[in-house]
């Protein structure tokens, strides 16, 4: 197999030098993402809404890869501020309350003051 690469658009990616996604054989490894909306280049101020507007770009990204929300096996959380995260508990029950992956949450400093959630998820596809 070959490996595919797999881009949001986000400016970020260039400017860093990585991929939203690598697709290695049956597996997906999706890159910490953020709440920006990709195609607009903005962000919302909200835990909530970047928490949703991760899950719209991670799900995206999945898509690209042929693979999908219900292939997901592992998740990690990043949160600036640890007592945050159960606000976007029911987004994330929306998302993986079916799919329950192993998951972490790590409360750590993001790369952009305006970011309050950064989502990676590694896939399997399902054959």
């Amino acid at each position: 197999m070959t490996r595919q690469l797999i881009s949001s658009g986000s400016t970020f990616e260039a400017e860093i030098g990585y991929s939203r996604a690598v697709v290695d054989g049956d597996w997906v490894f999706v890159s910490g993402t953020t709440g920006f909306d990709y195609s607009t280049m903005t962000i919302q101020p909200g835990i909530l809404e970047q928490t949703e507007q991760c899950m719209q770009n991670i799900e995206h990204a999945l898509k690209q890869a042929g693979s999908g929300l219900h292939d997901i096996v592992r998740v990690i959380y990043v949160v600036p501020v640890a007592s945050e995260f159960e606000q976007c508990w029911p987004v994330l029950r929306k998302y993986f309350g079916e799919v329950r992956p192993a998951a972490m949450m790590i409360s750590a400093g993001l790369a952009d003051p305006r970011m309050k959630i950064e989502i990676q998820v590694t896939a399997k596809k399902q054959g």
